[in-house]
Order: C-alpha cells, then sequence, then structure tokens
C-alpha cells in the first residue's frame, strides 16, 4: 500500500517535499586538515531537520569509497573530493547555485 504525506496529500515515493527542502540549503563544502595531515571534506550547511543528513552520508561514503561521519552539524568524508563533490550533490538533488566550494583550507 502505498503511504500518502499527510502535508502534501501526494505518495512520499514521489519525494516532492525533499527536492522542496533541498532548495533552501546553503551548502559550503571546504577542507580541513585534522591529525598527521589527513585532510578530510566538510560540508556545512544542510539542516537535519528538513533532510536526512545520515542518508546523504551515507550515500556519499559509498561513492567515494571512504569513511565519514556527521557530527558539529557537519559530514566530514575522509581524503579531498573537492573536484567532484558538487556534481554527487547535485545528482542527490540539491540545486547548483546553492552549493560553494571553498578551495582554501581552513
Amino acid at each position: 500500500m502505498v503511504e500518502i504525506d499527510p502535508i502534501t496529500g501526494l505518495p512520499k515515493e514521489l519525494g516532492v517535499w525533499d527536492n522542496i527542502a533541498k532548495e533552501g540549503q546553503n551548502i559550503t563544502v571546504s577542507i580541513i586538515k585534522k591529525k598527521f595531515g589527513k585532510e578530510y571534506t566538510v560540508i556545512e550547511g544542510i539542516n537535519p531537520a528538513e533532510v536526512d543528513v545520515k542518508d546523504i552520508t551515507k550515500k556519499l561514503k559509498n561513492k567515494f569509497a571512504c569513511g565519514g561521519a556527521y557530527k558539529r552539524n557537519a559530514i566530514e568524508l575522509q581524503g579531498n573530493h573537492l573536484k567532484t563533490i558538487k556534481e554527487e550533490l547535485v545528482k542527490l538533488n540539491f540545486p547548483r547555485e546553492t552549493i560553494e566550494i571553498s578551495e582554501g583550507k581552513k
């Protein structure tokens, strides 16, 4: 049986609410260095109240075949993924114009 979203009245499988919520996000992607000079890609600005951040973290970790976690309101992925992260976030239905890539290291 198809689940109906009580807010929109549409089937939940259409996922229109998720797309609307993703359009309101202002995402910043940067690189930080941690112990022993290891680089981490940090994705900030995703509101966990509107979007399933754990699911996004899991999908990104699988795509990049790396470790990572969601902590302190940011997704941290092991390694430098600045060249391809924007395209992957767009594939996850985040609008391209809301994603900012910061080349400087923190």
